[in-house]
């Protein structure tokens, strides 16, 4: 099975145990990319006893400090969440959500590929932290009992996307001309985006002042954007504030 660059990301991972858990279950199903995101224990023999046999999944495994950081090079990122969340955000189940990440995976440029982020074992990710994301993933369960250790979706999400490579490895792979996206390119985006809004005084009218931004978020995530879609978007919010200045130089 040829390698696809599918990277697993841990965000504040509180059990060591689970690290090398998670790393096991991804050799289980040909997955070597995994990425710590400020582990409270990490490395730690539990983490290597856990791992059973995919040492060489844990040893490399690299710690990041931030989630923009762990998500370097990746285009497409699907956050895993166990709870309901509001209509702004698209969800997929986990088996289409594993042929997205093999598609987008094959179709990517040299240096760049997909990722699934992982929170915390009691809490899961943040809202802040799900705005990284183009999409949810949720695996379906017994609503009666939908609660799932960090270890046990890696292992199904896993299974889904070794499943989704083998019913695609014999079809021909287009390239994207152009790779989503990065984190960071769009963290840049929104930076930008805000200093516009603040020069020309458009200011988020909702109550607590908060929610303007994260919504600008989410649907841009849901376009999925492009490298070249996000340098017009920059380009355009250039072009107006040069005119701002013009005119308030000639004023």
């Amino acid at each position: 099975m040829r390698p696809l660059p599918i990277r697993f990301v841990l965000v504040d991972t509180s059990h060591p145990g689970n690290i090398g858990a998670v790393a096991r279950a991804m050799k289980n199903m040909a997955l070597h990319d995994l990425v710590l995101v400020n582990p409270r224990q990490f490395p730690d023999p539990e983490a290597v006893a856990r791992a059973s046999g995919a040492d060489d999944v844990l040893a490399g495994a690299r710690v990041a400090a931030t989630l923009t950081e762990a998500l370097e090079g990746c285009g497409l990122v699907l956050a895993t969440t166990a709870r309901e969340r509001d209509q702004y955000f698209r969800v997929l189940d986990a088996r289409e959500a594993a042929g997205r990440l093999v598609e987008e995976a094959r179709a990517a440029a040299a240096g760049t590929g997909v990722a699934v982020v992982f929170g915390a074992e009691r809490s899961g990710l943040t809202n802040e932290q799900l705005l990284c994301a183009h999409a949810l993933l949720r695996i379906p369960a017994n609503p009666v009992y939908e609660s799932l250790n960090i270890a046990m979706a890696a292992q199904l999400i896993g299974y889904e996307i070794f499943m989704a490579r083998r019913v695609g490895d014999a079809v021909a792979v287009k390239l994207r001309e152009t790779p989503l996206a990065s984190a960071a390119e769009m963290e840049r985006l929104y930076e930008h985006l805000q200093q516009v809004m603040d020069e020309a005084n458009f200011r988020d009218r909702t109550q607590s002042g908060i929610h303007l931004m994260y919504r600008i978020k989410r649907f841009f995530n849901r376009a999925e954007l492009d490298r070249n879609e996000v340098n017009i978007l920059r380009g355009i919010l250039t072009a107006v504030q040069s005119r701002r200045r013009s005119a308030g130089s000639s004023g």
